[in-house]
């Protein structure tokens, strides 16, 4: 539920959204998502969180964190950390879990309500903090993939849930692998 007049923040952990739209088979046109919001309440400031691969001389993720940069969201970013597994697996590890709690804790007295786009548990005590503090907080994730993209502890502590899957419509456009894939068919 929003109330046209309530000050709104949205904090999108990039990595975990991006896993859910793409579960779903469909990508987010962060354009459309900012006006849903707007259009819900008064969006003070739209964050979005991600790791970047420095040594990369191109990054897959890097046009859509410039677009995000111009076009009315806060980007917080910083350097993916690249390390060998036990298994001699090449992995890169950039959890952006405690900027996004420093900048939500820190908000949280100039804002009504916080959409927390992740369905990661570690952030089940950020939520129940803002709640202490009077912040109703919305939490959109899936539980429609296979398996489920929220943690039931986050599902069960948010003053509200958001089926990803239903705002499809509204913030979604077809994913991409899909379309190159029908121009094969063509």
């Amino acid at each position: 539920m929003f109330y046209r007049d309530e000050r709104l923040a949205l904090f999108i952990d990039g990595a975990n959204l991006y896993a859910a739209a793409k579960a779903l088979g469909f990508d987010i046109d962060y354009k459309l998502l900012r006006q849903e919001f707007m259009r819900r309440g008064k969006l003070l400031r739209a964050f979005y969180y991600t790791a970047l691969l420095e040594n990369e001389e191109y990054s897959p993720i890097r046009p859509l964190v410039d677009w995000l940069n111009y076009n009315g969201f806060a980007m917080v970013t910083k350097p993916a950390k690249e390390y060998t597994d036990s298994m001699g697996r090449r992995k890169v590890k950039g959890n952006m879990d405690i900027e996004l709690t420093v900048d939500a804790m820190e908000l949280a007295p100039h804002v009504d309500h916080i959409v927390l786009f992740s369905g990661d548990g570690d952030f089940r005590p950020l939520v129940e903090s803002l709640q202490r503090k009077g912040v109703r907080v919305s939490v959109v994730s899936t539980i429609r993939s296979q398996p489920p993209m929220i943690s039931d502890e986050l599902r069960r502590q948010c003053d509200n849930f958001i089926e990803l899957d239903e705002l499809r419509d509204v913030v979604g456009r077809p994913a991409r692998e899909n379309a190159d894939q029908d121009e094969n068919v063509n």
